[in-house]
């Protein structure tokens, strides 16, 4: 729900029976029980920084919402084509790196302390590149990511660690690297688009990460469109037929019954242990000529009308 406080500066509204409601009290009573937000170490425009995330995060306790807290550790978007170090540590050398990855992290879990915090997003090829680059510095990858499961377990005994790796394909090989360090989550994501229209080889990867490693498993983003349409001019991720599931149409329905079934796969698994649905809030917020709105609103959880979907239902689901 990370982008809410910026549609929301710019009166960005949602609905539910065509009533406007506070988002997150309709996530909380369609289900939901946890809100995962980001975290960027000194973003340009203050939107997912610390003092952001943190508001946001009093914000959603205060409905008995628990913290799932994505640390980048860098200033914008990290993922496995970018890993880039925030600005003020981009000349550090290793030792004053690490030592900057503990004290960013014990603060963060003084400021937030999170119910679950995730080291990385999409850390396939590590992060904080190029110290922290899998392929080329695997051991000060894991000295990083050790230093900062240090300092969370320092904090506190109760705050789950979460390692994140994009897709199915690799995800062995990546959790086979990091088997020796002490967290207790594994987190993918998974997209049709990106990682394969089978929910089938998604199911047994679940199962088979779970088993080997003998961790809880969440599917830390996954999303799908109610409809191939727009509501805006600015581009979006998917809009074409081959790239949905053929059992899941782009409709209403279908959204519906795509979550339902990734629903059910958690549950069906015994390492299974949830899910969550990215840029559900994404909604098309400047208007419909904004070539700088979103390229997710057919993918939101919110309509063209800003009205809940009834994928919403999902969360309440047994």
């Amino acid at each position: 729900m990370s982008f809410l406080p910026l549609i929301e500066s710019e009166n960005g509204l949602y609905k539910n029976n065509n009533q406007i409601q506070d988002p997150l009290l309709t996530l909380k009573n369609s289900g939901c029980n946890t809100i995962r937000l980001r975290l960027w170490h000194t973003p340009s425009d203050l939107h997912s920084g610390l003092a952001e995330v943190k508001t946001l995060s009093n914000r959603c306790r205060q409905l008995g919402l628990k913290i799932w807290l994505t640390v980048h550790y860098s200033d914008t978007w990290a993922d496995p084509s970018a890993q880039t170090k925030p600005a003020s540590w981009q000349n550090m050398n290793f030792t004053n790196l690490r030592n900057a990855v503990s004290a960013y992290t014990s603060q963060i879990m003084d400021e937030i302390n999170p119910d679950i915090i995730q080291i990385g997003n999409e850390t396939n090829d590590g992060m904080l590149w190029p110290e922290g680059k899998i392929s080329s510095n695997e051991t000060q990858y894991l000295e990083l990511v050790n230093t900062a499961i240090t300092s969370v377990r320092q904090k506190s005994n109760t705050t789950k660690i979460m390692l994140h790796y994009a897709g199915l394909t690799g995800a062995d090989y990546f959790f086979n690297k990091v088997n020796n360090l002490n967290y207790d989550y594994i987190g993918l994501s998974y997209y049709p688009i990106w990682h394969g229209q089978s929910l089938d080889n998604l199911q047994t990867t679940i199962n088979q990460l779970g088993q080997t490693y003998n961790k809880k498993v969440l599917i830390a983003e996954t999303a799908y469109p109610f409809t191939l349409n727009y509501n805006d001019y600015t581009n979006n991720i998917v809009g074409l037929q081959n790239q949905l599931i053929n059992a899941y149409p782009a409709t209403e329905i279908g959204q519906k019954d795509f979550l339902t079934a990734i629903h059910n796969i958690m549950k069906q698994s015994s390492n299974g242990l949830g899910y969550c649905y990215w840029g559900a809030e994404w909604i098309a917020f400047r208007g419909p000529t904004a070539t700088n709105g979103s390229s997710w609103e057919n993918q939101a959880l919110w309509d063209f009308n800003s009205n809940a979907l009834p994928v919403l239902s999902v969360f309440n689901l047994n």
